[in-house]
């Protein structure tokens, strides 16, 4: 198997600046794993790098769909895979880098993806159900299903629906396509939460609800904002009048995305391959020692 080097670990812990200098060291080039970043014009809101923050690291997977298209897990795991063995046919390394667990899952543990597509408009028919009702559904049709996913989650709940309407009630059967390495940036949890709020703060300063008007003056859709969570959903509330003043939102906004990097914690936690690395500590040369005895083997 070729080598895949992995960092991940919650929203706000320092993955993006991480996995840059590693791959300055290491030469390698970086697939991003982030389900908003995927997205273009979705720049402040995702924390997207910038091409200056780079560093003349060749990055994959920024900004290959539009808003309002609906981008898979499959179609992620496709774009992913393709990138990387194409690095490895140029003997490169290549590193995945991000926070979002599914895309992360998919190819480290090499899920095998059913290839027939839910069609939009039963999409858009589960998506209008409650919670309630697609959870009675499954209990119903796929019961095995409610003990793999979180059930407070409302969008993964609608795609064990739409896999059980497929006919995928046993879930993929993993095939793990690469040797990996897998790294955790960790922070003691009060000091993650305050760098959530330092860099939400320093988003607002970038003009991220003024990206979100532009994003719905260019077209994209209230729904297709909403569904994104966190920064796109509140800031697309705040528009519309949806709270009462500017703290308001900002607190419950504050208090979603530590919820998540809460969740995030939980989520990965449970893989029992991940490094974690003392970001209080020289997490670099912490990485690079397990990096350098990775290559080795």
């Amino acid at each position: 198997m070729n080598k895949l080097v992995v960092i991940t670990g919650p929203t706000a812990s320092g993955k993006s600046g991480l996995g840059i200098d590693l791959a300055k060291k290491y030469s390698a080039e970086i697939i991003s794993a982030d389900s908003r970043q995927v997205f273009r014009g979705l720049d402040i809101g995702s924390g997207k790098v910038t091409p200056e923050e780079t560093q003349g690291i060749p990055h994959y997977l920024l900004d290959v769909a539009e808003p309002n298209d609906f981008f898979s897990v499959m179609d992620f795991q496709e774009q992913a895979y393709r990138h990387i063995d194409e690095i490895h046919g140029r003997n490169g390394k290549a590193f995945l880098v991000g926070g979002t667990g599914l895309y992360v899952n998919s190819v480290v543990d090499g899920y095998n993806m059913i290839k027939k597509q839910i069609d939009p408009e039963t999409r858009n028919e589960i998506a209008a159900k409650s919670l309630s009702e697609l959870i009675t559904f499954l209990e119903e049709r796929n019961p095995e299903v409610l003990t793999k996913i979180d059930l407070k989650n409302k969008r993964r709940v609608e795609r064990a629906v739409e896999r059980t309407l497929l006919g995928n009630t046993e879930g993929p059967v993993n095939t793990p396509r690469y040797e990996t390495l897998v790294l955790g940036t960790n922070w003691p949890r009060e000091v993650l939460y305050e760098r959530i709020r330092e860099r939400l703060d320093m988003r607002l300063d970038m003009n991220m609800i003024e990206e979100v008007v532009k994003l719905r003056e260019h077209g994209a859709t209230d729904e297709f904002l909403y569904r994104l969570g966190l920064e796109y959903r509140y800031i697309l509330m705040y528009l519309r009048d949806e709270f009462e003043s500017f703290d308001a939102f900002y607190d419950k906004l504050f208090m979603e995305i530590r919820h998540l990097a809460k969740e995030q914690m939980t989520w990965f936690r449970k893989r029992k391959d991940i490094h974690w690395l003392d970001m209080t500590g020289d997490p670099f040369t912490e990485a690079s020692e397990l990096i350098d005895e990775f290559y080795s083997k």
